[in-house]
């Protein structure tokens, strides 16, 4: 398929958003710290979030004639992302998020965004660079709240 590499990259991607998703929960359930609430409502709506672009990039696959993975294992094999490794505190946590969103957005702009410009592919790059902004914004706002502890 002339577009395999693009659809990797999407596969890789929906793998990255489900790491996400999956430690996005686990420090829903254990933050502590005098941010709790604050943090803890924060990653609620972040799942959330990541929840439903799951299902738009998964589709984007199969628009595009791909197969997207559905497997756990298949998941954490693709990932670029590490699994929840932080101990639960909140700077280890935010930390963790940062390194996170700063890799999915370097391979969105290096990689992705690249693939779909040689296919000509405009609605991947429409969805990448909404995903992309989501991020951004996330990152911003941890970033601010980093600066202050």
């Amino acid at each position: 398929m002339e577009n395999q590499r693009l659809i990797n990259f999407l596969n890789q991607l929906l793998s990255n958003y489900f790491v996400l998703y999956v430690k996005l929960h686990r420090y829903h359930w254990f933050v502590q710290g005098r941010h709790f609430f604050q943090l803890h409502e924060k990653f609620e709506e972040l799942y959330e979030l990541f929840a439903s672009e799951l299902d738009e990039i998964a589709e984007r696959i199969l628009m595009i004639e791909g197969k997207p993975l559905a497997t756990m294992t298949k998941y954490l094999k693709e990932s670029t992302l590490e699994e929840a490794n932080a101990d639960d505190k909140e700077s280890e946590i935010v930390s963790q998020l940062i390194k996170d969103f700063e890799q999915i957005i370097s391979e969105i702009r290096d990689e992705g965004l690249v693939l779909a410009d040689k296919h000509k592919d405009y609605p991947t790059e429409d969805l990448l660079i909404s995903l992309q902004t989501k991020l951004e914004k996330n990152l911003w706002m941890f970033r601010a709240y980093q600066a202050y502890e």
